[in-house]
């Protein structure tokens, strides 16, 4: 009988004082659900987490740290993507 590979989930909480999910880690679901009550056992034991991601690691495409300069060159010309470039509001408190 063949071994069945149990997919890796890549794991992401988004903590209660957090406006971002953070990646904190990597585990083996055979579905998304599985994923997910799994990802809440493992991770958020002391209740810190407020939301979950859970997505397959096949799922993710990444850029090559060895290309950074052709994917980013492309920014430095353009200052108004900077966000120094704008003036944030002082009612903007969490930015």
């Amino acid at each position: 009988m063949a071994e069945q590979k149990i997919p890796l989930w890549e794991v992401f909480i988004r903590s209660r004082n957090g406006l971002a999910h953070k990646h904190v880690g990597s585990l083996h679901a055979v579905d998304a659900t599985m994923a997910l009550q799994a990802a809440r056992d493992v991770y958020t034991r002391r209740g810190e987490g407020l939301s979950l991601w859970v997505v397959p690691s096949a799922a993710i495409v990444a850029s090559d740290p060895a290309d950074k300069d052709v994917m980013f060159e492309p920014t430095a010309s353009k200052i108004y993507r900077h966000p120094t470039f704008y003036e944030v509001p002082d009612e903007v408190g969490h930015m």
